[in-house]
C-alpha cells in the first residue's frame, strides 16, 4: 500500500502552533503559559515568544491543568503534579491492558 497522500497539493496537517493560537485554543493566560514554560512542564521551540511553536498534544494537558487548578483552587505547581500523575496512571493502565491481552 502506497503512503502517498491522496491530494499531493495539500500540506500535511500541522502538529505545532504559535503562541497566540495556543493561548486562544487553551484559554490559558499568557503569564500562566510563561510559568509553565519556566517550570519546564511544557516546551516550545523558537527563540522569542512571538516565534514559539507549541505541540498540539500539549493542548489537552494545559486544558486539564487549567480545569484541575480552577476546580480545586490549586497553584500551578500542584496542578502540574496531579496532571503528571494522572498521565502516569493512564500509561500504566494501558500497559496492564496490553499485558492482559497477551494472556487471553
Amino acid at each position: 500500500m502506497s503512503m502517498t497522500p491522496k491530494n499531493p497539493t495539500l500540506p500535511a496537517p500541522s502538529t505545532v502552533m504559535v503562541w497566540e493560537e495556543f493561548i486562544q485554543i487553551t484559554g490559558v493566560h499568557p503569564e500562566r503559559l510563561q510559568e509553565l514554560l519556566a517550570l519546564g512542564w511544557i516546551e516550545a521551540r523558537g527563540s522569542t515568544v512571538q516565534q514559539y511553536l507549541f505541540r498540539d498534544v500539549d493542548i489537552y494537558r494545559v486544558r486539564k491543568l487549567e480545569r484541575i487548578c480552577c476546580d480545586f483552587e490549586l497553584p500551578v505547581l500542584g496542578g502540574t503534579i496531579i496532571v503528571d500523575l494522572l498521565e502516569r496512571i493512564d500509561a500504566l493502565e494501558r500497559s496492564v491492558r496490553s499485558f492482559k491481552s497477551f494472556e487471553d
